[in-house]
């Protein structure tokens, strides 16, 4: 009887998750998307209407929280998580740094009311 083996599932983990093809080639095909409408429709070929919805949450969950909010304060705005909204505070300080790039970039949350003094001074406390 022939039983097939297949390859165990990949892991990422701190030290090498950058560095796996399968990662490099996600990010490169991202990167080759020309439009916001582009990049949409490969995410969403890529994942799930729950994670795609996940994913957009966390990033307002940043924003509010470089506003000061407490985490149950973004935690009942968003809907989201007490535990979300401490996942993302930890990357935030802790992370790669692309919540707090994308943020000094776009300092506007979705109501378009935070300036960008105010966002850098919020940032400041998770540097």
């Amino acid at each position: 009887m022939l039983q097939f083996v297949g390859m165990p599932k990949k892991r990422y983990n701190e030290g090498d998750w950058k560095k796996d093809p399968w990662f490099r080639a996600l990010c490169n095909a991202i990167h080759s998307c020309k439009t916001e409408d582009e990049i949409g429709n490969i995410l969403r070929d890529i994942g799930t209407l729950s994670e795609l919805r996940s994913w957009s949450e966390r990033l307002e969950v940043a924003k509010l929280l470089t506003t000061g909010l407490t985490y149950r304060q973004v935690a009942a705005k968003t809907g989201a998580s007490t535990t979300t909204v401490t996942r993302v505070a930890k990357y935030l300080e802790n992370g790669t740094g692309a919540y707090k790039k994308y943020l000094l970039a776009k300092p506007k949350d979705a109501a378009g009311v935070i300036s960008q003094r105010k966002t850098e001074s919020m940032i400041q406390k998770y540097l």
